[in-house]
This record gives structure tokens, C-alpha cells and sequence, in this order.
């Protein structure tokens, strides 16, 4: 559910974009501003920097028991902003609750799931993180008619799905592995500088960097395409949301049928899958490169990356991110890196609109660059953790 919240939040916003540009007469860097400070970027950024250190420090339930409530504050003062200050302000709470929501409940996740299975079932957090666009992207076509009122209305219903959820977390039990290792006696010497020396370290750099430069295409996307569709004059207000709801489909059927089955099959069964995605994705932003922009090339560039990212984007950086870190700085390790990639993904969002105004085959192959360095990175360098247990994983890699 966190993963649904996520993403609910980041594309009801890109979603109403364009809305809300109009009704508070923000300019094109206003635009890129919220967009940098919410649930896709720097708000996130700094949520997940606390809630990652937290939730090794004080337990994965405190953290999430809690943040989901900031969350709903969050969300009601976007659906009821009079004013652009309002606005913002909401859009910015929003983003510091997904962002210490993320790594504490994706720890959860990884301690609970069994070894031969871990890929599995944080694959399923990701059809969920696809779930949430989807409805968010339909109730917003279905309410296009109100305009900005059918956008408020779609996040109500995230406010609904957030109390719901928080009320069903309150039964979550602790991790059995974060409290064995919290009354270890080698607990307290895992400290925040353990994670620059290393196998943590080099962990540190590979997961950063490829999580980082994959975000900046995969952020671009589910927060703009919306308003890239709509801005340049490729569909209408209807057809921006049909567009990017069919991509997030694709994603989540492709985890669902081929991320879920593989992923925990083997080691070179993993690099194939991050083969294969990363060089459909590649494509789906250099095709934009070579083709006039128009509907049908941002339909094939949607559903290309859509389905490309199911097998090379955020599904196996969750599973590495939980694989390669010991259970004491699982939380603050993803925490750094999944906020680096919003910050780094929140400067990138001030110069969306300006590049898309200036031509789509500068901003396209800005992308591509992205997505080949995350896919040659993660090829190259991807480690072999497949089917092992946690202990296991930390014990080879303090030995090696």
C-alpha cells in the first residue's frame, strides 16, 4: 500500500497539472517547482533520509504506524488548496510521508518474504506501486467533465485508501529479523558510517546509481507525460490520462506475469531480465528522438517504457536494496539512495517544462543518455544474491 500511496500521489498530481497551472496561474517554473517538491522529488527526498534512519533505529512499525496519517493531512490540503500556498504545502507534507513510508515498509517486506521468494513478493509491491495510477488515471478520465473538482475528488480518494491502510497496519507485528538484530550484541556498532566502507559502500554506489538515473526518466514520466501530452497540443485533457494509465497496465501485468515468475530464479535469469528491459526502454525514448512528437509516438514510447521498466527499473532495485544491506542499515541505506534519486529527480523537474517547450528530441535524448547508463550499470556490476538468505548475503559479502 505504500507503493500504491506512492504513485497515486505522484501521478494524480502530474494528472492535475495543467489544472492547476490554469486555476492559480502558475508559470511553466512554478509548474516544475511543485513538481520538484512533492511525493516525486525533494519532499520525498527528505522523508525517506528520516524514515530510513528511523526505521533501523526505533523499529519498522513505529515508522509505520504513523507517517500515514501525515500523509492524509497532506492530501486533504492538496484537495482543498484555495491557494497556490496551499498547494504547495500540501504537496510537500505529501511527499515527506511517502518518502518515510518507502524504506521502512519495503524492510518489512524483505525481512518477512522467504529467501527463494523475496523477488516475488517486492515484485508485488510494484504491480501495486502500478495499481495506483491506474485508478488514480481512470477516476480521473471518468471526472474530467468537473475539471479541477474531478481532480480534488481523486485525491479524496487516496485520503480514503490512506486511513483505511493506516487502520489495517495497527495488527502488523515488528520484523522478527530487525528486533534479533536490534538486541544483538554487534547492533550497536552498525552505525551510519559502516555504510561508506566496503561491500556496503560499493552496495551504496551501485543501488544509487542506477536507481538514480532510471528515476530520472521513470519520474519524468509518470509525473509529466500527462501534462507533456496536453501542453503540446498531442491530445486532450481525456486522452493525456488514457495514455500514461496504459502504460502503468503494462507495467503491472509484465511484473505480475514475467518479474514475479523469474526474478528469483537465478542469477543470469536476473541479468536477462535487466537486459531485455533496459534495451526497451532505451528505445522507447530514442524513438522519440527520430519521430515527429504526436500521439502515436508518445503511445509507443509509453507503453515501450512501461513494459521495459517491469523487468530493469524500481522492482529490482527494491530487491537489491533490501539484499544488500545488513538488517541494522537496510532502512537508512534505501532511504539515502531512494532520496538522493528524488532530490536528483527534483532538480531535473524545474527544467521539464522549459526543455519540452524547446523541442521533445533534445529532452528524449537527454533520457536515453539516463537509461543507458542505469542499464550498463546494472548489467555490468549486478551481484549474485538469488535465493540466498539475508544472513547469507551479509556473511559472503563481510567475508569478500
Amino acid at each position: 500500500m505504500a507503493s500504491y500511496l506512492d504513485a497515486g500521489s505522484i501521478v494524480a498530481l502530474g494528472a492535475g497539472l495543467a489544472l492547476f497551472q490554469a486555476r492559480f496561474g502558475l508559470s511553466d517554473g512554478a509548474v516544475g517547482a511543485l513538481a520538484a517538491v512533492g511525493p516525486n522529488a525533494i519532499g520525498c527526498a527528505l522523508g525517506s533520509f528520516l524514515g530510513g534512519w528511523l526505521g533501523d533505529k526505533l523499529g519498522r512499525k513505529r515508522i509505520y504506524q504513523y507517517d500515514l496519517l501525515v500523509y492524509a493531512a497532506g492530501i486533504l490540503c492538496i484537495a482543498f488548496a484555495m491557494n497556490r500556498e496551499m498547494l504547495f504545502l500540501g504537496t510537500f507534507v505529501v511527499g515527506l510521508a511517502v518518502g518515510a513510508d518507502v524504506p521502512t515498509s519495503l524492510a518489512l517486506v524483505g525481512e518477512f518474504a522467504p529467501d527463494k521468494a523475496r523477488g516475488k513478493l517486492l515484485g508485488f509491491t510494484q504491480v501495486a506501486w502500478s495499481i495506483g495510477p491506474v485508478v488514480v488515471l481512470w477516476l480521473a478520465l471518468a471526472l474530467a467533465p468537473l475539471g479541477l473538482l474531478g481532480i480534488r475528488i481523486v485525491f479524496l480518494h487516496l485520503f480514503v485508501v490512506a486511513i483505511i491502510t493506516w487502520a489495517m497496519r495497527r495488527g502488523l507485528s515488528e520484523s522478527a529479523r530487525w528486533t534479533s538484530a536490534a538486541k544483538s550484541a554487534g547492533a550497536a556498532g552498525q552505525r551510519i558510517a559502516a555504510l561508506f566502507k566496503g561491500s556496503n559502500l560499493r552496495a551504496l554506489a551501485w543501488t544509487g546509481l542506477i536507481y538514480t538515473s532510471w528515476g530520472i526518466a521513470a519520474g519524468t514520466a509518470g509525473a509529466f507525460n500527462s501534462y507533456l501530452i496536453a501542453k503540446n497540443g498531442a491530445g486532450s485533457q481525456a486522452m493525456s490520462v488514457v495514455l500514461p494509465s496504459m502504460g502503468f497496465l503494462a507495467t503491472g501485468v509484465i511484473t505480475l506475469t514475467v518479474f514475479m515468475r523469474w526474478s528469483d530464479r537465478d542469477y543470469q535469469t536476473r541479468r536477462w531480465l535487466w537486459l531485455i528491459g533496459s534495451v526497451v526502454q532505451v528505445a522507447a525514448y530514442g524513438l522519440l528522438m527520430i519521430v515527429p512528437f504526436s500521439i502515436v509516438a508518445m503511445a509507443a514510447n509509453i507503453l515501450l517504457f512501461a513494459s521495459g521498466a517491469a523487468l530493469a527499473g524500481e522492482a529490482f532495485y527494491k530487491v537489491f536494496s533490501q539484499e544488500l544491506f545488513p538488517t541494522m542499515l537496510r532502512g537508512t541505506a534505501q532511504g539515502l539512495t531512494f532520496g538522493v534519486a528524488r532530490i536528483v529527480l527534483g532538480i531535473w523537474s524545474f527544467f521539464v517544462p522549459q526543455l519540452a517547450t524547446h523541442g521533445i528530441g533534445l529532452f528524449a535524448g537527454l533520457l536515453t543518455f539516463f537509461l543507458v547508463v542505469s542499464g550498463a550499470v546494472g548489467y555490468c556490476f549486478m551481484p549474485d544474491t538469488s535465493g540466498k538468505s539475508l544472513e547469507q548475503i551479509e556473511a559472503e559479502r563481510a567475508a569478500g
